[in-house]
């Protein structure tokens, strides 16, 4: 599966954190192949880092060795050769053309994004990817193995620990981060999370 099914995720997802651990513990599963770039590694970090100014446990190295964590924990997940395409494609921002191209340089059948409307069908359908939130992106992996979403979610659990997250404060978390189908669906499996 993991070598048909790719899917591009979107700086977004990186940050906030909650969606982040969730979202590159998955991708070191066998259900799709997960993908992104050293563009979006730095969107993200650069997010982080405006929103958190002064913050002396985050700085520019320590995010610098967090991405190299994500990379080395997933296999093969860095597009590289998809500048040249940029100029050719045509999104609402503009600055989100390089997570198109790297979705088409990867062949990547979805971009996971918070940001639906910057990546309108009718630009991504003659490519064949789609754009979908990742509240729909996770119901669907539900669907293609419940076992291995669960157990990626009760591993991703048990690293809370300051203060440690039960289910129901984890699902609460997802909830605040808009994915509140998969929050209602990992709550029927509430004993394997």
């Amino acid at each position: 599966m993991a070598d048909t099914f790719t899917v591009v995720f979107d700086a977004c997802i990186f940050y906030p954190f909650t969606l982040r651990d969730l979202f590159v513990q998955l991708a070191t599963t066998d259900l799709f192949r997960g993908r992104w770039t050293s563009d979006i590694h730095d969107e993200w970090t650069r997010a982080l880092l405006a929103a958190h100014p002064g913050d002396a446990r985050l700085t520019a190295e320590r995010l610098a060795a967090l991405r190299d964590r994500i990379d080395e924990n997933v296999l093969d997940c860095v597009v590289t050769g998809y500048e040249r395409l940029i100029p050719g494609l045509q999104l609402p921002d503009p600055d989100d053309r390089h997570v198109l191209a790297a979705a088409i340089r990867s062949g990547a059948q979805v971009i996971v994004t918070k940001n639906i409307r910057d990546f309108p069908e009718e630009a991504l359908a003659p490519f064949g990817i789609e754009a979908q939130h990742p509240d729909a992106f996770v119901a669907c992996l539900l669907d293609l193995g419940a076992g291995t979403v669960c157990q990626s979610v009760r591993e991703v659990r048990l690293r809370y620990k300051h203060p440690p997250a039960d289910v129901e404060a984890y699902m609460r978390m997802l909830e605040r981060q808009d994915l509140f189908e998969t929050a209602a669906r990992l709550r029927e499996y509430g004993n394997l999370i």
